[in-house]
Protein backbone atom coordinates (compact mmCIF):
# COMPACT_ATOMS: atom_id res chain seq x y z
CA UNK A 1 0.00 0.00 0.00
CA UNK A 2 3.23 2.33 0.61
CA UNK A 3 4.79 2.01 -2.70
CA UNK A 4 1.53 2.85 -4.10
CA UNK A 5 1.09 6.35 -2.02
CA UNK A 6 5.22 6.79 -3.75
CA UNK A 7 4.39 5.85 -7.06
CA UNK A 8 4.31 9.44 -8.82
CA UNK A 9 7.57 10.02 -7.45
CA UNK A 10 9.03 6.60 -8.23
CA UNK A 11 7.98 7.55 -11.72
CA UNK A 12 9.87 11.21 -11.82
CA UNK A 13 12.73 9.33 -10.62
CA UNK A 14 12.92 6.74 -12.84
CA UNK A 15 11.77 9.47 -15.78
CA UNK A 16 14.79 11.96 -14.31
CA UNK A 17 16.98 9.22 -13.80
CA UNK A 18 16.40 8.27 -17.84
CA UNK A 19 16.73 11.70 -18.82
CA UNK A 20 19.99 12.12 -17.33
CA UNK A 21 20.71 8.38 -19.09
CA UNK A 22 20.08 9.75 -22.85
CA UNK A 23 22.40 12.33 -22.20
CA UNK A 24 25.60 10.53 -21.80
CA UNK A 25 25.59 9.29 -25.82
CA UNK A 26 26.04 12.74 -26.91
CA UNK A 27 22.68 14.08 -28.42
CA UNK A 28 21.66 16.95 -27.93
CA UNK A 29 22.24 20.53 -29.09
CA UNK A 30 25.64 21.65 -28.53
CA UNK A 31 27.75 24.91 -28.92
CA UNK A 32 31.03 24.43 -30.88
CA UNK A 33 33.91 26.00 -29.92
CA UNK A 34 36.61 27.19 -32.67
CA UNK A 35 39.94 24.95 -30.96
CA UNK A 36 42.28 28.25 -32.66
CA UNK A 37 40.25 31.53 -31.39
CA UNK A 38 38.39 30.06 -28.51
CA UNK A 39 35.18 31.69 -30.41
CA UNK A 40 31.44 30.18 -30.56
CA UNK A 41 30.74 29.41 -34.03
CA UNK A 42 27.64 27.31 -34.26
CA UNK A 43 25.09 24.95 -32.64
CA UNK A 44 25.33 21.72 -33.88
CA UNK A 45 22.05 19.30 -32.83
CA UNK A 46 23.44 15.56 -32.68
CA UNK A 47 20.96 12.83 -33.25
CA UNK A 48 21.33 9.09 -33.71
CA UNK A 49 19.61 8.02 -37.43
CA UNK A 50 19.57 4.60 -38.34
CA UNK A 51 22.00 3.12 -35.85
CA UNK A 52 24.62 5.81 -35.99
CA UNK A 53 25.15 9.33 -34.41
CA UNK A 54 24.54 12.19 -37.09
CA UNK A 55 24.82 16.30 -36.20
CA UNK A 56 23.60 18.61 -38.21
CA UNK A 57 24.25 23.09 -37.69
CA UNK A 58 21.36 24.66 -36.37
CA UNK A 59 22.56 27.84 -35.45
CA UNK A 60 25.28 29.80 -36.65
CA UNK A 61 26.77 33.21 -34.43
CA UNK A 62 26.87 36.17 -35.76
CA UNK A 63 30.18 37.11 -36.92
CA UNK A 64 31.57 40.47 -38.31
CA UNK A 65 32.39 40.52 -41.83
CA UNK A 66 31.21 36.98 -42.65
CA UNK A 67 28.00 36.26 -44.21
CA UNK A 68 25.16 35.28 -42.01
CA UNK A 69 23.36 32.57 -44.40
CA UNK A 70 25.66 30.87 -46.45
CA UNK A 71 26.44 28.17 -48.37
CA UNK A 72 28.92 25.67 -48.59
CA UNK A 73 30.83 26.35 -52.03
CA UNK A 74 34.32 25.10 -51.06
CA UNK A 75 32.46 21.60 -50.49
CA UNK A 76 33.37 18.86 -52.74
CA UNK A 77 31.58 19.58 -56.04
CA UNK A 78 30.93 15.69 -56.13
CA UNK A 79 29.48 15.79 -52.63
CA UNK A 80 25.17 16.22 -52.40
CA UNK A 81 25.85 19.28 -49.99
CA UNK A 82 27.96 21.23 -52.56
CA UNK A 83 26.50 24.92 -52.85
CA UNK A 84 23.49 24.16 -50.15
CA UNK A 85 22.79 26.21 -47.19
CA UNK A 86 25.27 25.64 -43.99
CA UNK A 87 22.15 26.12 -41.20
CA UNK A 88 20.58 22.88 -41.56
CA UNK A 89 23.27 20.84 -43.43
CA UNK A 90 24.46 17.39 -42.11
CA UNK A 91 28.15 18.07 -40.65
CA UNK A 92 28.82 14.85 -39.16
CA UNK A 93 27.66 11.37 -40.73
CA UNK A 94 27.74 7.91 -40.01
CA UNK A 95 29.52 7.54 -36.11
CA UNK A 96 29.07 4.42 -34.58
CA UNK A 97 29.21 3.64 -30.79
CA UNK A 98 33.01 2.05 -30.04
CA UNK A 99 33.77 1.66 -26.37
CA UNK A 100 33.41 5.12 -24.49
CA UNK A 101 33.52 6.79 -27.93
CA UNK A 102 32.00 6.94 -31.47
CA UNK A 103 33.97 6.60 -34.73
CA UNK A 104 34.46 5.65 -38.01
CA UNK A 105 32.36 8.43 -39.69
CA UNK A 106 33.44 11.55 -40.95
CA UNK A 107 32.87 15.72 -40.15
CA UNK A 108 32.77 18.66 -42.68
CA UNK A 109 34.35 21.53 -41.85
CA UNK A 110 31.87 23.94 -44.13
CA UNK A 111 34.08 27.19 -44.23
CA UNK A 112 36.77 25.07 -45.78
CA UNK A 113 34.92 22.39 -47.56
CA UNK A 114 37.16 19.80 -46.36
CA UNK A 115 35.78 16.23 -44.69
CA UNK A 116 37.68 14.31 -42.16
CA UNK A 117 37.62 10.94 -40.38
CA UNK A 118 36.24 11.80 -37.27
CA UNK A 119 35.74 10.12 -33.63
CA UNK A 120 34.04 12.16 -30.78
CA UNK A 121 33.77 11.49 -27.06
CA UNK A 122 32.17 12.95 -23.60
CA UNK A 123 34.00 13.68 -20.82
CA UNK A 124 33.16 15.95 -17.73
CA UNK A 125 29.95 17.28 -19.39
CA UNK A 126 31.92 18.15 -22.41
CA UNK A 127 31.79 16.93 -25.69
CA UNK A 128 35.37 16.13 -27.65
CA UNK A 129 35.10 15.96 -31.66
CA UNK A 130 38.34 15.16 -33.48
CA UNK A 131 38.86 15.22 -36.55
CA UNK A 132 41.88 13.47 -38.75
CA UNK A 133 43.34 13.99 -42.25
CA UNK A 134 45.79 10.70 -42.64
CA UNK A 135 48.24 11.30 -39.24
CA UNK A 136 46.91 14.70 -38.50
CA UNK A 137 44.51 15.47 -36.07
CA UNK A 138 42.35 18.69 -34.70
CA UNK A 139 40.05 18.43 -31.00
CA UNK A 140 37.68 20.83 -30.32
CA UNK A 141 35.87 20.53 -27.40
CA UNK A 142 32.32 21.27 -27.70
CA UNK A 143 29.69 22.53 -24.57
CA UNK A 144 26.19 21.79 -24.26
CA UNK A 145 23.88 24.74 -25.54
CA UNK A 146 20.63 25.00 -24.01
Amino acid sequence: MKIINHLPLLLIALFCYSSDFAQTDGTGKWKTIDDETGEAKSVVEIYEKEGAIHGKIIKLFDREGLDPDPVCDKCPTDDSRYNKKVIGMEIMKNLKKDGDEYSGGTVLKPDEGKIYKCKIWLENGKLYVRGYWGFFYRTQTWERYN
